[in-house]
């Protein structure tokens, strides 16, 4: 590294960006689902709830599942980093560990934002969970904000993009497993899209909602939004990159072994080999976030985290 950044620091900077984006991504996907069933109050309720758990890999039981019950799991459990309270409570324990290298602007969002998260959890018990999802977008967009127009770009910077962007990869993935499933609980096109964050900038692109296909190309292989997997994969490498590791080093060559397939790829095959695509994509994040964990902060696993007392 360019900059001598201990691996404990790194660690914690890598896991604030990823706990951050994964309370932003289960947000979106929450608020996704929970508008279209206002939108068709004859839409099965269970069956929504079951996609939602395939999608964050929850095993959902057999007995039939509500949205309050998705909702205390996947929103308001403050003990579970699946969940969008307990992924930011982890951040800010992570940040707070790495005090030197953020600044004082993000982490005063993110712990202004996990006090925030009693109050409005109650307010989303009598009215609704909406400005529960709202309050959370904007803060974790805030968060992003500040790291990059007060963080330099150095390796702390780089650590916090490298955790966002495998993040991102992740959940765009599960997604669309779901949905190549195609389990009778899998999710709509548009709800997809929604929950991707991706609805408006597909429509500029292409002009409406289109076909399955095109819809699975944009979010897979697009170059110019942020959130679709081959851009995610680019900002990894070059982050890796930065960090000083080769094309070869076990933590940069699945990545980019992945981004140049993306690249390359013939569209017109893309449906025909998505399925197995989809797998490929997350075996290899997988294995360049160990071997990440591996060669930058080896002394430990990831850093755990306990909720603390009041």
């Amino acid at each position: 590294m360019n900059d001598v950044i201990l691996s404990r620091i790194a660690e914690a900077l890598t896991w604030t960006g990823r706990y951050v984006e994964r309370a932003d991504a289960t947000g979106r996907i929450l608020d996704a689902y929970l508008h279209r069933l206002l939108e068709d109050p004859w839409r099965d309720e269970d069956v929504a709830c079951r996609s939602l758990y395939a999608i964050l890999g929850v095993d959902a039981g057999t007995d039939p599942v509500d949205m309050q019950q998705v909702l205390d799991h996947l929103a308001f459990d403050a003990r579970s980093t699946c969940a969008i309270e307990g992924a930011l409570g982890a951040a800010r324990l992570n940040a707070r560990s790495a005090r030197e290298a953020v600044s004082s602007e993000m982490w005063e969002c993110l712990n202004s934002t996990w006090h925030a998260l009693a109050d409005q959890r109650l307010a989303a018990r009598r009215t609704g969970p909406y400005a529960y999802l709202e309050l959370v977008r904007r803060r974790v967009a805030l968060f992003f904000g500040l790291a990059d127009s007060t963080m330099s770009r150095d390796d702390s910077w780089r650590f916090v993009v490298l955790g966002r962007s495998l993040e991102r990869v992740d959940m765009t993935v599960r997604l669309l497993s779901v949905r190549v499933l195609d389990a009778p609980h899998a999710p709509d096109w548009p709800t997809l899209l929604s929950a991707s964050g991706a609805d408006e900038a597909y429509a500029r692109v292409y002009g409406g909602f289109g076909d399955t296909a095109r819809v699975a190309e944009f979010l897979i292989m697009d170059r110019e939004f942020p959130r679709s997997v081959l851009h995610s994969l680019t900002t990894a490498e070059e982050c890796l990159a930065a960090l000083g590791r080769p094309r070869q080093d076990p933590a940069r060559r699945p990545i980019g072994r992945m981004r140049t397939r993306l690249e390359y790829l013939d569209s017109t095959a893309l449906e025909d080999v998505l399925p197995s695509l989809l797998g490929e994509l997350q075996t290899s994040c997988m294995a360049s976030a160990e071997s990440v964990a591996e060669r930058f902060f080896p002394y430990q696993g990831p850093v755990e985290w306990a909720q603390e007392g009041a």
